[in-house]
């Protein structure tokens, strides 16, 4: 009679829940970041969230034995994780901070869940992944949803640029993971979450002297938000992902993404008493239509 061992069941237990943990906190920051755009301009929110990311992620990896926790990039490894810092970590979370302050949570969240496509294309011209069939309709499909979106925003300039603003964000997540991926090969992901927020940071520097003023004047819970955007979502959510990962395949983890849209439309609804228009949400569908089609086998 043969028997089960029960440690591949428990490893893909914990890498369930490491991987719902993600999607939750990922999903939680967009009703965060909406619910502190009135009191942080979205530069000085996204400087405060990276500086404290960097140092959690900082004290987790310069914590580990030596031998584990640092490899010296080389040049070309530099240029990879530059472009992913600034890009992803820096201009991603400005351009969403700065549509946050004209979307709603579930509209935003709905709108940069078209990165996994994007990297998809990117993949096909970069890194010689080529165009399958699927992927090209999927692209049509989801910008259609993009288009419905934006028009189901464009009440005035204000929303059509938030629309606008999630797309950026969008794409600097993808041309950001494009860059990361050779990386991972080479240098441990810790290593290069760590490098890729700092450089994220350092990029936004120049928002300094705008988050230190509104610092000052934000009431104490407000503060509170950025530490938990810093800490749980950036921090911790990065790190439970890269276990997640670890221990089952890219597709599946990427099929969780999916799971953030719907997550954030509850919790904007909860805590924030907002949902998107019906016209937006049809968009949506169409736009993660799009992903799992291009994603499809």
């Amino acid at each position: 009679m043969t028997t089960t061992s029960p440690a591949p069941t428990r490893t893909s237990l914990l890498a369930a829940a490491a991987a719902l943990t993600t999607v939750v906190l990922w999903a939680s920051a967009f009703v965060a970041i909406r619910h502190v755009g009135n009191e942080v301009s979205p530069g000085a929110l996204a400087l405060g969230r990276l500086v404290i990311g960097s140092v959690l992620l900082g004290v987790l990896l310069f914590t580990r034995p030596r031998a584990a926790r640092w490899r010296p990039p080389t040049r070309r490894d530099w240029v990879a994780l530059v472009i992913c810092g600034v890009l992803w970590f820096g201009g991603y979370n400005v351009a969403l901070n700065a549509a946050e302050q004209r979307v709603d949570a579930g509209t935003a969240a709905m709108l940069v869940n078209v990165g996994p496509l994007m990297i998809a294309l990117l993949a096909g011209i970069v890194l010689g992944e080529g165009f399958p069939g699927r992927l090209v309709v999927g692209s049509l499909v989801a910008f259609a949803g993009v288009v419905v979106i934006g028009t189901s925003s464009s009440t005035g300039t204000a929303e059509t640029w938030g629309v606008v603003l999630c797309v950026v964000a969008a794409a600097g997540y993808a041309i950001g993971v494009v860059a990361q991926k050779p990386l991972l090969a080479r240098i441990p992901a810790l290593q290069v979450t760590w490098a890729a927020c700092t450089i994220g940071a350092v990029a936004c520097l120049p928002f300094a002297p705008a988050l230190v003023r509104e610092a000052r004047a934000a009431e104490a819970s407000t503060l509170w938000w950025v530490v938990y955007l810093g800490a749980l979502p950036t921090a911790l959510a990065f790190t439970t992902w890269a276990y997640a990962l670890a221990r089952t395949s890219a597709g599946r983890m990427g099929a969780t993404t999916y799971l953030v849209p719907p997550i954030t439309i509850v919790l904007g609804w909860l805590l924030l008493d907002e949902t998107p228009a019906g016209l937006a949400i049809a968009g949506g569908a169409l736009c993660l239509a799009g992903v799992a089609l291009s994603r499809r086998r």
